[in-house]
């Protein structure tokens, strides 16, 4: 099977990462080079797993941390030390079916405000996350 949607091809593959999960919500996930082995529970229930909606908040933090590193460094801008992302990822229905959106609180302490949203504008355009999500679902990007 394969996606209707017209994207860019990758002309170099820097990284794969393989996981198997079993059990869907109520499960387990791992990655294959063993590194990350997760119990997965259903949003707001008492499980003890987490949930694809904090992978996907943590991973895409992480990522845009990556691309404002980028994008400060086109810049010529050095990145403080303490610059963090604070993802918040929403499970939702629309209709019959489901939707996530999402918000990324950006702090950079220390940067001249228009600096800081120029960074994260720029990360915005880098971040292979916000790519994925760009048109898809509705994120709000806030600089702190």
């Amino acid at each position: 099977m394969t996606s209707s949607k017209t994207a860019s091809q990758i002309e170099k593959v820097l990284y794969t990462a393989k996981t198997h999960a079993t059990g869907g919500r109520d499960g387990a996930a791992r990655s294959s080079d063993g590194r990350l082995e997760v119990k997965l529970s259903p949003p707001g229930s008492n499980g003890q797993g987490t949930n694809p909606e904090q992978l996907f908040a943590a991973g895409w933090s992480a990522c845009f941390i990556g691309a404002m590193n980028r994008a400060a460094s086109a810049q010529k801008v050095k990145l403080p030390a303490d610059t963090a992302v604070d993802a918040e990822v929403d499970l939702g229905t629309v209709g019959d079916g489901f939707q996530l959106q999402a918000r990324l609180a950006v702090s950079l302490p220390g940067l001249d405000r228009e600096v800081a949203e120029a960074v994260v504008a720029a990360a915005h355009q880098i971040c292979p996350y916000s790519k994925l999500s760009r048109g898809n679902i509705n994120v709000e990007l806030t600089v702190l």
